[in-house]
């Protein structure tokens, strides 16, 4: 196995270490300090040496272990330490590789200096308390500051070697902050007030260090930031580019962390603590960039993305950061993208983290339960909601788009449900958060924020669950060629028993009439579609005025002569035959073509058109096969008596192939 040395004296370094010990490399990391031994993760091919090394005993190491890489990690004001790591290996012709911190970008207000002894001079001609956040290496520096008890706050680690500094340097003990970071902005700025403090001195310690997050908080407090400049660099590689060699050279593997975050309804106030943790640990956030604004801290990195390949692609190219957090509006399980993102995140260590939807936020607000609630989305999707709250009595929709509450509200009322009850939450967890509540009718004609959802109560839904709608369900009309044809209520019965329908069938209706057992295979297949195919011009405009009475959006006219009309329509699960104008073997060679493992379902009056079903039937790959003859007799008042009256039998022939459904 190869053998490498880390001398791992920063964030990225414990980060390298954490990426080595799951390779099957031996490692070596180096660190100053017990304490810098106990921030390192443990692993079994990780041996840790934690004291400071001279050149000499580097050299010494390095002949003793002969490593196949050296990657100098430390930090990028540590320049005597890299001299020592770098002469080392050259005196003993060990490969050397310096992992190089990117430059923040620096504020133009702050004030830039060469080193600790020109920040004193500048802090000396101005008044003010100063925060200094440079470590204790240069507080013996700063003690030669005039005033230097009274105004400087020290910030340093919570060792006693760091306490002794600053002791020696005659800090006062309640001017000694001993804190381990990272530290966040409002982290930051809290204590530039508890200092009063009008200056704050840093090193660039890039985003790693936290530099964004002092500049920014150093801003909203109204202090200035001096800069202490960064000594000369080595050539090197960045954190990405390092992860790179190693894998090409040393067989290593990237693994990216992957969190995806459920925010809830947006504001960071609705996040759960495991959600924040995760957020704020990530060295890249990806999302939309509303939830990004929402969420991000000054400085941290960002990627705006929605599409789920989009953020794979950018999370699997990017090495430079380690932890990710996919942030995405409420709750990942509840009509989120996690969907279809997580089957993309192969090769990645991925955690998910729900938030509070939306459902259960408004239903809080409202004071109700939502164990009995139907929940659907119209965000970013077509579906009819009114067949949803007919058939229950309390239904939960995400809404989106301009006004879409409003809409959605004048699709119940042109539906005739406008006496049902809505409540649309409007910016839910956002300060300007508002519930309006009231009837369909009465909210139709309202403007809602785009950021919506709705509760929808009926007190009375009336949908029909089973099939046999009544005949004067339907609208009946006459063309040039007389009473448009109609399957009626007993024979529609039967054949969409026979179909044996399942709520996300895709169904072709050939020969649809007035367009009844179309209308009655949309309201089965709720999450499926149909599409009605018919040549005559009267019976497609019945379709058309039958489809908007029943307010079905699942329902597609098609006009047109089967199977020519056909040929471009979606695979079908089941088709039902009422008329075939003499194409019958076409179309059924059609819908086989499509869809091998298709339900069928015809019927035939005359008896030429029993003979033709009967061939096909015998002459194409039918594996299963059944045959009804219906006789109905309706009743007919004479006088003062009921007597019953025969109509036409007529024939129902089911036909089901044993190929493999689409």
């Amino acid at each position: 196995m190869y053998r490498l040395c880390v001398f791992a004296g920063t964030r990225e370094g414990r980060e390298l270490i954490e990426f080595l010990g799951s390779q099957k490399v031996f490692v070596t990391a180096c660190v100053a300090t017990e304490y810098g031994e106990a921030l390192l993760p443990a692993a079994e091919n990780v041996t840790v040496s934690a004291r400071r090394l001279p050149v000499r005993e580097i050299t010494g190491m390095l002949k003793e272990n002969a490593f196949d890489l050296v990657i100098d990690a430390t930090h990028p004001y540590a320049a005597s330490v890299t001299g020592s790591i770098a002469s080392a290996c050259e005196s003993t012709g060990t490969e050397y590789l310096r992992l190089l911190r990117e430059a923040s970008a620096l504020p133009e207000d702050a004030v830039y200096v060469e080193n600790a002894a020109a920040a004193v001079s500048f802090l000396n001609a101005v008044e003010g308390n100063v925060l200094l956040t440079t470590g204790s290496k240069d507080l013996g520096t700063f003690s030669g500051m005039e005033g230097f008890s009274e105004r400087v706050y020290a910030r340093v680690l919570p060792l006693e070697a760091s306490l002794e500094a600053c002791r020696a340097a005659g800090v006062k003990p309640a001017h000694i902050l001993a804190l381990q970071g990272p530290f966040s902005r409002e982290m930051n700025q809290a204590i530039l007030r508890f200092a009063s403090a009008k200056w704050l001195v840093t090193k660039d310690g890039g985003d790693a260090g936290g530099f964004e997050a002092k500049a920014g908080a150093a801003r909203e407090a109204g202090a200035k930031l001096i800069v202490i400049g960064r000594p000369p660099q080595r050539e090197g590689a960045g954190f990405s580019r390092v992860i790179e060699i190693l894998c090409e050279r040393f067989g290593c593997v990237w693994t990216p962390q992957v969190s995806v975050v459920g925010l809830g309804p947006g504001s960071r106030e609705a996040l759960t603590g495991e959600a924040q943790a995760a957020i704020g640990r990530a060295d890249c956030l990806i999302g939309a960039g509303r939830m990004l604004d929402a969420v991000a801290a000054p400085g941290q990195a960002k990627y705006e993305a929605i599409a789920p390949r989009d953020i794979s692609e950018f999370l699997l190219s990017h090495r430079e950061y380690r932890r990710f957090a996919v942030v995405m509006s409420g709750d990942v399980g509840f009509f989120s993208g996690a969907k279809k993102l997580l089957p993309l995140l192969k090769g990645c260590r991925v955690q998910v983290l729900p938030g509070v939807s939306s459902l259960v936020f408004l239903c809080a607000k409202l004071q109700t339960s939502y164990e009995d609630v139907f929940v659907t989305s119209l965000h970013g999707r077509a579906h009819d909601i009114v067949p949803d709250v007919r058939a229950h009595s309390r239904v939960f929709a995400l809404v989106g788009g301009e006004n879409g509450a409003g809409q959605l509200c004048k699709a119940l009322t042109g539906a005739g449900l406008g006496h049902v009850t809505v409540h649309v939450g409007q910016r839910l967890s956002y300060p300007d958060e508002q519930i309006v509540s009231g009837r369909a009718a009465e909210l139709a004609e309202g403007v809602y924020d785009s950021l919506s959802v709705v509760l929808v109560e009926n007190e009375a839904p009336d949908a029909i669950v089973t099939h046999g709608l009544p005949d004067s369900a339907f609208l009946r009309g006459a063309g040039e060629e007389g009473i448009v044809p109609m399957t009626k209520s007993e024979v529609r019965s039967v054949c969409l028993s026979k179909l044996q329908l399942p709520e996300n069938a895709v169904c072709w209706d050939v020969g649809a009439g007035t367009g009844s057992v179309a209308i009655e295979m949309a309201l089965q297949a709720k999450k499926g579609w149909v599409y009605a195919i018919e040549r005559k011009e009267a019976a497609l405009k019945l379709v058309e005025e039958n489809k908007e009475a029943f307010s079905l959006e699942n329902l597609t006219v098609v006009p047109g002569c089967a199977p020519e009309a056909c040929r471009e329509l979606p695979p079908p699960t089941h088709v039902f035959i009422g008329g075939s104008s003499g194409n019958l073997e076409k179309i059924l060679s059609l819908v086989l073509e499509k869809n091998p493992r298709a339900r069928i379902v015809a019927t035939a009056i005359s008896l030429e058109s029993v003979a033709e079903l009967t061939g096909c039937m015998n002459g194409l790959p039918f594996s299963r096969t059944e045959v009804v003859s219906l006789s109905v007799a309706r009743d007919r008042k004479a006088g003062s008596y009921h007597l019953m009256t025969g109509q036409n039998p007529i024939y129902i022939f089911t036909m089901e192939a044993g190929g493999e459904r689409v």
